[in-house]
């Protein structure tokens, strides 16, 4: 009968304690109310309280907690932008009693200063200095807050600027500002590579140029010696010089027209065409035959004084109609 009457008793027990003792969570405090009148804050752990009499009206949560507020406002070049704010604040552990009974709701009065904040600051700037300058509208944002929020018992940790967001129409014509841009730079760049190309290929043509001059100054230096050392031979043997030139003339005239013959493939050969050429080319022909023809007398009249005779060679006589047919 005593065992049944105890489980009764410690029931109630429990119950009673239930109503004497709380706990407290981490980074969290307390308000106990006594007969509806503040008597005191709680910080976190195990707590005791009258029942009946004392009362937790609330709990204060003292993590720094984050607020993001969408401010739409108007720049100074009349552009319509949307700013997301980033607010971080924390209750201040000593002002708990400010921050609980001061304020009836904490993110609608930030809501409010960031709101006069940006909107005072903001139309000063063109879009350009917005996304330039948003540090300076997040830096205005936390000393307009700090001010303003800490007489209600909440510190201002950091504000950020975390998006910035034109009207849909100018963020096209932004985004083709920004696209012609590049190109131009692109353009730019491949002008300059195309110059250093150009500068480059015309300073190899130059030196090719260069080069090819000075072996053809060189080629022609070396047929003006071995033309002036033909004329020197031809002399010697007493043709005079404009007979030698005439001779020498004809004779490379013909080694051209050998070596155009030896290529198979070639059927053009370029001559002179003013009305004079074909008479000058038979006069040269003829000078040249007159200096073969004294050359030959010259060599004749050297090999007779050296005592060479050539004899010349027996005719054969065709044989007779008799002979023919013995045969």
């Amino acid at each position: 009968m005593n065992g049944f009457l105890l489980v009764p008793v410690l029931i109630v027990g429990f119950f009673i304690i239930l109503m004497f003792v709380f706990t407290v969570k981490q980074q969290t405090a307390a308000v106990i109310e006594r007969f509806g009148k503040f008597h005191s804050i709680r910080s976190s752990g195990l707590q005791f309280k009258i029942p009946l009499i004392d009362r937790i009206t609330g709990r204060i949560n003292l993590k720094i907690q984050q607020l993001d507020v969408l401010v739409e406002t108007k720049t100074k070049d009349d552009v319509f932008v949307r700013l997301k704010i980033s607010v971080q604040f924390q209750v201040i552990k000593e002002k708990v009693y400010d921050a609980f009974y001061k304020l009836e709701n904490p993110h609608d009065q930030i809501t409010s200063y960031v709101f006069d904040v940006v909107r005072a600051e903001v139309p000063k700037m063109k879009l350009d200095d917005v996304f330039e300058r948003k540090d300076d509208i997040a830096i205005a944002v936390k000393t307009e807050l700090n001010e303003a929020m800490i007489n209600y018992g909440y510190d201002i940790i950091k504000t950020l600027v975390t998006d910035i967001d034109p009207d849909v129409q100018v963020k096209a014509a932004m985004n083709r500002i920004n696209a012609a841009e590049r190109e131009k730079v692109a353009a730019e760049y491949e002008a300059e590579a195309e110059r250093i190309k150009i500068v480059a290929k015309a300073r190899a043509e130059a030196e090719s140029k260069r080069l090819q001059g000075q072996g053809i100054a060189d080629q022609r230096r070396e047929i003006a010696r071995g033309l002036e050392e033909s004329v020197d031979v031809l002399n010697n043997v007493g043709i005079n010089s404009q007979e030698a030139s005439a001779l020498i003339v004809v004779t490379q005239h013909y080694d051209t027209l050998q070596s155009i013959g030896e290529e198979t493939n070639t059927n053009l050969i370029l001559l002179p065409n003013s009305p004079q050429a074909g008479s000058n080319m038979l006069n040269d022909m003829i000078a040249s035959f007159v200096a073969s023809n004294q050359i030959g007398e010259e060599m004749k009249k050297t090999n007779e004084a050296k005592g060479i005779v050539r004899k010349p060679k027996a005719k054969r006589t065709p044989p007779n109609r008799d002979e023919a047919e013995e045969y």
